[in-house]
């Protein structure tokens, strides 16, 4: 699990439904929720936490997308098995990991040292934890 510390800047709710938004290293993170924990309020350092096959990459990203989370990343390794990718990002001071097909890092064709944008839709993103 991909773990990313952030401070909460805005939360948002109408009926059962929360937006909760963050900032992590000079860069916003938004997360849709049924469940909030009551600990959580603007101003809060939490741990956020998204799996390695809820990351996408893009290379070249020139048009809009409905994916709130694009994380400007580089690539710190590429370890290709026989069927996925295994992908390390940079973001901050933390080394996500993206799991992707062999196929799309072939078609990406990724390099260490690329510069890449990593995608999150805010349903995958979960608050681990509350700091403070």
């Amino acid at each position: 699990m991909n773990q990313i510390s952030a401070t909460v800047t805005k939360i948002e709710s109408f009926e059962n439904i929360t937006i909760v938004s963050f900032f992590a290293f000079n860069q916003p993170l938004k997360m849709m929720s049924l469940e909030i924990n009551k600990e959580v309020q603007v101003g809060s350092l939490v741990t956020l936490g998204v799996k390695a096959s809820s990351v996408s990459l893009a290379k070249n990203l020139e048009s809009a997308l409905s994916i709130s989370n694009q994380l400007e990343t580089t690539i710190k390794g590429v370890n290709n098995g026989s069927l996925l990718t295994s992908v390390k990002l940079h973001f901050g001071d933390v080394i996500l990991e993206s799991i992707i097909t062999l196929e799309s890092s072939k078609r990406l064709a990724l390099h260490e040292n690329d510069e890449i944008i990593a995608l999150i839709k805010s349903s995958d993103l979960s608050i681990l934890e509350t700091i403070k």
